[in-house]
């Protein structure tokens, strides 16, 4: 596809994209409490509207957990209900809560939480039964994913957690005698050294990533950089944001080892996952999540690896958190949290884990997988958690969910596909993140 033509299919998504955060984005001071104080219920039973937000396999065990537990006890019945993609979600989450008719339970992606936590709409969870004693893998809790100036009330609890990895074609780095890398350097170097051509045409790229917000905030970190300093300062990595972007265009444009995934948002990481399974990709970079469905798609082996270097290792961590919506009814509330309880009791937690891909989110299921060989068996889901040992938490800020998704990601897309230079681009999105939402 032509620049000049997948630029404006980028342009397009993000403009849809940002008519979404606009409604997220939009104040929820004026939420209203038109919502009856008496809990639904289905005879004897508390009923729980839970929003969820994803799909295919992962949908599959979320939906065989949810009947699990129904099945577990008799006082509550928990109704999932799917509403699209995590920002079509949040979008009517936002316009739920406005309305006085949100859910008492949903998931949102963990940068949106300090948002909803400063608007007051949700629900402090420290004071609930058991709150203290979940053991849950420090790096993936509120308070392990948020760095210096976190809330110090607990709004959410870690369901569907993730961090990127990289994923490589066993067999095609055998063929070529490549090994995984570990730095910068060694990533490009080993690009080109699994890139193969034809009468001028690629027609296997040795790397790809999407040109997305969480992979580029990897890159930053590697490279010794914060997306906010200390003072509070929104930088974007400064430098290191710059050396992040000047990264993938000289691997896009100068050595073209990696293409440019079409598309926007998800769409990009599912052309990826494609191309890789169709070995049109040697080496990604993408979530976790993704793990049991390459592993049992691909006809090829599969080595998951640490993310490599500039200056220091260095991984966001990303997913999404229950949170308890503060508007709803009280004994929904208790009923949701019973639930929230459940599924992080090691043998849900486990089970969704080893059945996906996403992080196991108690001590309790990391201790248990290591004690029953689990691990030794699925050396690739062993990455991302010893990996986080790099973890680099998240500013609470409440605008940095505005600034990656309707800023800095469109920016970073334009100047790869350009070639604009990377600190003109960087100071163009500092500027417009300090300008009021």
């Amino acid at each position: 596809m032509p620049h000049s033509v997948r630029a404006s299919s980028r342009v397009s998504a993000s403009r849809s994209r940002r008519d979404l955060l606009a409604a997220l984005l939009g104040t929820l001071a004026s939420a209203s409490c038109g919502r009856s104080a008496r809990p639904l219920r289905d005879g004897s039973r508390v009923v729980v509207t839970f929003w969820y937000a994803f799909g295919d396999l992962v949908r599959k065990v979320l939906l065989d957990l949810v009947d699990r537990y129904n099945q577990s006890q008799s006082l509550v019945l928990v109704r999932p209900v799917h509403q699209g993609d995590y920002f079509e979600a949040l979008a009517k989450l936002r316009t739920a809560i406005a309305a006085g008719a949100a859910p008492p339970l949903a998931h949102v992606v963990l940068e949106v939480l300090p948002y909803l936590a400063r608007a007051g709409v949700l629900e402090p969870l420290d004071g609930y039964e058991g709150a203290g004693e979940l053991a849950l893998v420090p790096a993936l809790s509120q308070r392990g994913s948020f760095g210096p100036g976190a809330a110090q009330e607990t709004y959410g609890v870690p369901f569907n957690r993730s961090t990127p990895i990289a994923y490589c074609n066993a067999r095609l780095f055998q063929q070529a005698g490549a090994h995984v890398p570990t730095t910068w350097d060694e990533l490009a170097q080993v690009a080109r050294s699994l890139t193969r051509r034809s009468s001028g045409s690629v027609t296997r790229w040795g790397f790809e990533v999407p040109l997305s917000w969480w992979y580029w905030v990897a890159l930053v970190g590697q490279a010794g950089g914060h997306l906010v300093e200390p003072d509070g300062k929104l930088s974007l990595g400064g430098p290191a944001g710059e050396a992040a972007l000047e990264l993938w265009q000289h691997l896009v444009r100068t050595d073209r080892v990696m293409r440019p995934p079409p598309g926007g948002d998800y769409q990009a990481w599912q052309s990826t996952s494609e191309g890789f399974l169709q070995e049109r990709i040697a080496m990604m970079w993408s979530s976790t999540a993704f793990l049991r469905y390459l592993e049992a798609s691909a006809p090829f082996p599969i080595v998951a690896a640490p993310l490599p270097r500039a200056s220091s290792f260095s991984v966001p961590t990303g997913g999404t958190m229950f949170v308890l919506v503060r508007s709803a009814p009280d004994e929904e509330k208790q009923a949701a949290w019973s639930f929230v309880r459940w599924m992080c009791e090691p043998e849900q937690a486990i089970d969704w884990c080893t059945r996906t891909g996403y992080m196991p989110i108690t001590r309790r299921a990391v201790e248990s997988l290591g004690e029953s060989g689990f691990y030794m068996r699925h050396p690739n889901d062993r990455v991302a958690y010893d990996q986080l040992a790099h973890a680099q938490p998240w500013p609470w800020a409440p605008d940095l969910f505005r600034v990656e998704r309707d800023i800095v990601e469109p920016l970073l897309q334009e100047a790869v596909l350009t070639g604009r230079d990377a600190h003109e681009v960087m100071q163009e999105a500092r500027e417009q993140a300090a300008e009021p939402a």
